[in-house]
Order: structure tokens, then C-alpha cells, then sequence
């Protein structure tokens, strides 16, 4: 039986979130029990990001028609322009498209750039929400609407869970990955030869638990971010009777014994945790880690002037050629997600 080929033996992979953005696709908020009663304030802080990004690279906002009304009000509300927002027909579940939106990769052919997308299953963290049939399809309709081919690898795999470095390395955490709730079927080595062919890397490195109030199973995105080719910023919570202590100890621990693709440390930068962060007395995943790369500007979650200066310190270290532009999260992670979780990278095509 011929099997298709995969887009690593086709030349493809994902560029990092540092490289060029076209654009970012956002999914509009509108599911109210995703913010059990403080809903009214999130599509502000969405407005918030927008207004942000515009000036610097296409926003791409999947709404059914009510939902892009609400956008369009929200928008108007906050004084942000629609100049370069382009809204698309799709009705998405929740405002999750780090999960559940396109990953886009690239190939160099004679000379050219071309892109394709991975159409990852998404299953809302291992069947915690249900429905999500309509995020399930959305990288498969912006693949038709472009004319950009789509790969279907058949296993469910969220944005949130993996980062790559661009030179080959990703890492990714066993709590997500390895949960009976994604793949029960999938070894860890079947995993990584996934995560090889699909997102053409060739290095793989675990880290293990996430963070308190996490509903995703322990995102990367929470933890440790690559900010370039060797570098990382991992969160670290110096209070031992935090319940954050000893799994970000024992990342930080693991990091610092890795090495990269070429068999070289990575200069690692810590990043503070913000105070614990409660809502009905609920943990919430507050994390700076959840910031968002765009062009020219990193987005950063606010959680609490304690721990806001801190980190943008941090950040401001990790991209000294980036604005680093604070957004209050406060509102937003009652979701259990920021910045990093709603929204997804567009990379640029480079000029020939």
C-alpha cells in the first residue's frame, strides 16, 4: 500500500513564532460558560490584543455571523479600527485557536517559499468540553478558502502542547502528550515519530508536569517558551508551599541538563510566577509564559504589579528588538488560558 508522504519527507516544518507573521488568527469569544459568570469583560481584552497587533500584521478572526456582529460591536467599543481584521464564516465552539486553529508549515522549493497546513484532531483536552466539532474543522476551511494544502496526521494534538526552536528542536510535556485522554493508543516513541513527520523537527525534549489550575493536562505554553534558537524562559515559583514549587523545580532542572539539535545547552532565563491567582475559589493558570510573539511586539499577560515588572524585565531581555506591551489577563484567564492559547501565528511567505 503506498502511504502519502508526510510534510517532513516533503520539506516542510513549522517556523517559530519569532519568524515573520502575516498574520493571527484569533477564534471571537462568545461562549459564556467558558467564563462562568464574568464573561462581559473578555471581548475587551480580545479588542485589547487587536488593536495591538493591526498595525503590525493581518488579525484573521473566525466568527459565524451573530458572533462577528458582536466582534465588530466590541471593536467599535474599544476605538479599534477593523483596518487590516479580516473576519471569516466559521463558527468555532470556544476562543481556543491555539488548540484548535491552523499550524502552518513551510518548504523552500527552487528557490520559493510554499506553505501548507497540519490539521491536527482536537478533542477539547481529552473530551472536557464537548461540543467541538465546529474547532475541530476550522484549519481544514482555511485551508480550502486560501487554496493551501491541508495534512491530516489523525491524532489529536493542541498548539498549546509543543514549541519549537526553529532549528530543529521541539519540546513538549509528558501530563499532555502522554495522557490516556489525547492518544491511548500512541507509545511516546510513535508520538515523537508524529511530531517528527508533522512538524519537521528532528530533536525532541520532554519536560514533565504543568502548572496548578491547568485544564489542558499540562501545556508547555504555561511552562517554558523558546524566544530564539537557544534560548528559553521558563516559569519558576521560589514559594515552597506553592503548589507550583516543585513541578517548575524539577522543569528547571530537566532544562538545564537538555541540550539542543546540535548538542548545546540553552541559555535559560527565568521567569517569575505571578501571586496565586484565585476565582471562585478556583487556581487559575496565570502564567507570563502564555505571552504571544508578533511582529514587532511580544503580548504579555498582566496579572499583578508585583510580578508585572518583573517579567516584562524578563521578556524585554529575551526580545530586545521587541515592544513588550502589557495586557491586563486578569479577565481572560478565568478561561483558564491568555494570550498564547487564543490565538494562532500565520507566517509570512518570504519574497523570492
Amino acid at each position: 500500500m503506498h502511504m502519502s508522504q508526510t510534510p517532513r519527507e516533503l520539506g516542510y516544518s513549522m517556523p517559530p513564532e519569532w519568524a515573520p507573521h502575516r498574520g493571527t488568527w484569533l477564534s471571537w469569544p462568545h461562549k459564556e460558560e467558558s467564563w462562568p459568570g464574568k464573561f462581559a469583560p473578555v471581548p475587551a481584552v480580545f479588542a485589547e490584543m487587536v488593536r495591538a497587533l493591526a498595525p503590525r500584521e493581518e488579525v484573521h478572526i473566525n466568527a459565524g455571523p451573530e458572533v462577528e456582529r458582536a466582534a465588530r460591536a466590541a471593536l467599535q467599543a474599544a476605538g479599534v479600527g477593523t483596518t487590516n481584521v479580516f473576519f471569516h464564516p466559521y463558527p468555532s465552539n470556544d476562543a481556543w485557536c491555539r488548540d484548535h486553529g491552523p499550524c502552518f508549515v513551510q518548504r523552500r522549493v527552487d528557490g520559493r517559499v510554499e506553505e501548507a497546513i497540519v490539521d491536527w484532531g482536537y478533542n477539547a483536552w481529552g473530551n472536557k468540553y464537548p461540543p467541538f466539532d465546529l474547532d475541530d474543522v476550522i484549519p481544514t476551511r482555511i485551508g480550502a478558502e486560501y487554496g493551501i494544502r491541508v495534512f491530516h496526521p489523525g491524532i489529536v494534538m493542541e498548539g498549546g502542547s509543543i514549541e519549537v526552536n526553529g532549528a530543529g528542536t521541539l519540546m513538549t510535556s509528558e501530563a499532555c502528550l502522554l495522557n490516556p485522554n489525547r492518544n491511548p493508543h500512541l507509545s511516546k516513541a510513535e508520538i515523537e515519530t508524529y511530531l517528527r513527520d508533522y512538524y519537521g523537527v528532528r530533536h525532541i525534549l520532554w519536560l514533565g508536569d504543568g502548572i496548578a489550575g491547568d485544564d489542558t493536562d499540562g501545556h508547555i505554553d504555561d511552562m517554558t517558551r523558546f524566544t530564539d534558537a537557544t534560548t528559553l524562559v521558563t516559569a519558576v515559583e521560589p514559594d515552597p508551599s506553592d503548589e507550583n514549587h516543585a513541578p517548575l523545580a524539577e522543569n528547571l532542572e530537566r532544562l538545564r541538563s537538555m541540550r539542543d539539535q546540535d548538542g548545546r545547552p540553552f541559555r535559560i532565563l527565568e521567569l517569575p510566577m505571578p501571586p496565586a491567582l484565585y476565582q471562585d475559589d478556583q487556581r487559575l493558570p496565570a502564567s507570563y509564559a502564555n505571552f504571544y510573539i508578533g511582529n514587532g511586539i511580544v503580548l504579555m499577560p498582566g496579572y499583578h504589579p508585583s510580578t508585572d515588572g518583573k517579567a516584562r524585565a524578563v521578556l524585554a531581555q529575551a526580545f530586545p528588538d521587541r515592544e513588550i506591551v502589557v495586557i491586563d489577563s486578569v479577565d481572560l484567564v478565568w478561561g483558564l488560558g491568555s494570550f498564547h492559547c487564543v490565538s494562532q501565528q500565520w507566517p509570512a511567505l518570504p519574497a523570492r
